[in-house]
């Protein structure tokens, strides 16, 4: 039972090839700019891969990339063989190629899907991954002096100026760790002797946060130190006040940034989907539509088109026949190629022993 069918006359074939032919050459723009997307994304995440803990998130723009340049080739050739069809002379040699075509070209579409899909399952492994990379960036703050770890503190000061954020989860993140390097600390004041003989771990923890994570909006210049301690600051109340430093943590911060480019990524990428299904189904219609044009002495013939030849039941055993049939054939020239290489070794084998005898 043939599914979709629609019938063409010379005009609407001509019509349908010349819409396509625009259809295509858009599509190929489109992934064009969906590996631009995906190369843009990648060089984000790179730009704050100090703060990230895996590369798994790195699994979308790659994915990006590739379905970008696979549908810049598929969709090229979609084109030309738009183009070849409006001369009955020049379309026969496509004949064959356009069944493997059209397969492989509904299953790439699988994996534009895949892509849409990861866009918006990335929240998980990328908060996850900023958890981690931020804790640790903020452990190693105070490492200037340390080899691989000397641009840490750079890093996380632009980051907490550019996004606006302080700490990992807020501004109390730095109290608990000792940011300020044993190099700038003066071991013979008494509250530094104090500060780390109360802490079991010896470190020098204080109630303060580093310069970057102080709010330039505000009027009262920034209070980074005694945050806690009321009585150190005139007219000052940390509970009540509101504070002139950042009090969004930058995991939030980073978040809300990664996920709104990935929102946009994949509506735009779910656009640039249905516009490669459109491409898909005409390049169908118009495959089976030339089919019947084919071999015809008048070529203006009115024809049918459709999608399905069968039902999908049907279509989905006979494809997988097709696929079984394949890979038993190649598997039978392996096997034919392989007695042809041991009847041959073992025919030289027996020659040399001749020739020795």
């Amino acid at each position: 039972m043939v599914l979709f069918k629609v019938k063409f006359t010379f005009q609407k074939r001509v019509k349908l090839a010349q819409t396509l032919w625009f259809l295509s050459w858009l599509s190929v723009l489109a992934g064009a700019l969906t590996f631009s997307l995906g190369v843009y994304l990648k060089m984000e995440l790179r730009k704050r891969s100090e703060v990230m803990d895996n590369t798994e998130i790195h699994a979308v723009p790659n994915t990006l990339i590739m379905v970008g340049l696979v549908s810049v080739f598929i969709n090229f050739f979609a084109g030309r063989i738009c183009q070849d069809s409006l001369d009955v002379a020049r379309y026969p040699r496509w004949k064959t190629f356009m069944l493997p075509y059209l397969i492989v070209s509904f299953l790439f579409s699988f994996l534009m899907l895949a892509a849409v899909i990861m866009s918006y399952a990335m929240k998980g492994n990328l908060e996850g991954s900023l958890k981690i990379g931020l804790k640790n960036g903020i452990r190693f703050y105070k490492d200037t002096d340390t080899p691989g770890r000397c641009f840490q503190k750079k890093t996380i000061d632009l980051l907490q100026m550019e996004f606006q954020c302080c700490g990992n989860n807020n501004y109390k993140d730095w109290f608990e760790v000792q940011w300020v390097s044993n190099r700038y600390l003066d071991f013979s004041s008494k509250e530094v002797k104090d500060r780390m003989k109360s802490n079991v771990d010896g470190r020098y923890l204080i109630d303060g946060v580093p310069f970057s994570c102080c709010n330039p909006e505000s009027p009262r210049p920034c209070i980074q130190t005694q945050i806690t301690n009321n009585s150190a600051h005139y007219n000052y109340d940390y509970q009540s006040e509101e504070l002139n430093i950042w009090t969004r943590g930058c995991r939030e911060a980073l978040l809300i940034y990664y996920m709104g480019m990935m929102t946009t990524i994949g509506v735009g990428v779910m656009l640039i989907y249905i516009l490669q299904l459109a491409v898909l189904g005409s390049l169908r219609y118009l495959h089976t539509a030339m089919e019947g044009v084919v071999g015809q002495e008048n070529v203006e013939c009115e024809t049918e088109g459709y999608l399905l030849e069968k039902s999908l039941k049907d279509t989905f055993k006979a494809m997988m026949e097709k696929m079984k049939a394949f890979c038993k054939f190649n598997q039978v020239e392996t096997t034919a190629a392989g007695a042809a290489t041991t009847a041959a070794t073992e025919a030289g084998e027996n020659k040399t022993a001749a020739t020795g005898s």
